[in-house]
């Protein structure tokens, strides 16, 4: 990669899942990025906004329109933004974190709860290799309940209908129409 990369890059070089080297031009483009991110969830978490506003600051974080439809409570962190696609009918409750640069694909019809944390990088387990950026996606099919405190790992697909329990964490995919619950979740019964 030459030393001038790009938002494009780094956004083509996450959407195919490379690992972004610490220290690299892509790290600091996603550096940059994060600064924006970090300005715009500062005014969207700054004070009382109309849904309209909310929804408008929310269609600058992830560089693309949200629908009317969207609901979101602040507060509301993402390190990134551009990695995030949101359906429409979704519903994001106060003090949800998103870590999206591998990308998260929220389905039409889901319900976050208080507190989520949804996780898309893992860093090098090399102590050299610590620092770089290994990012996988999170994608939440339609209709999927996220608990309050519910966190998500990298590489989790969870299926449509599905409901994850409050506290649980989600360490591997979760199969359509079931509830999981537990650190690790698991499985404990199907819709």
């Amino acid at each position: 990669m030459a030393d001038a990369a790009t938002l494009d890059d780094l956004l083509d070089a996450l959407a195919a899942g490379e690992t972004i080297e610490g220290g690299s031009p892509l790290h600091a483009v996603m550096h940059v990025a994060s600064q924006d991110a970090l300005r715009i969830t500062g005014e969207l978490n700054g004070g009382y906004h109309e849904p309209e506003r909310v929804r408008a600051l929310l269609s600058a974080l992830i560089g693309s329109p949200v629908d009317d439809s969207v609901t979101l409570f602040p507060p509301f962190t993402t390190d990134f933004g551009r990695g995030t696609r949101i359906g429409r009918r979704v519903f994001i409750n106060a003090g949800c974190r998103f870590q999206d640069q591998g990308g998260i694909t929220i389905g039409d019809d889901c319900l976050i709860g208080h507190d989520a944390i949804i996780a898309t990088l893992q860093h090098g387990m090399a102590p050299e290799r610590r620092g770089d950026l290994i990012p996988a996606p999170v994608v939440l099919g339609r209709n999927v309940w996220l608990g309050a405190r519910v966190t998500v790992l990298p590489g989790v697909t969870i299926g449509d209908d599905a409901v994850v329990g409050a506290g649980s964490i989600v360490t591997r995919d979760v199969r359509p129409r079931t509830v999981v619950v537990g650190a690790p979740a698991r499985e404990v019964r199907e819709l």
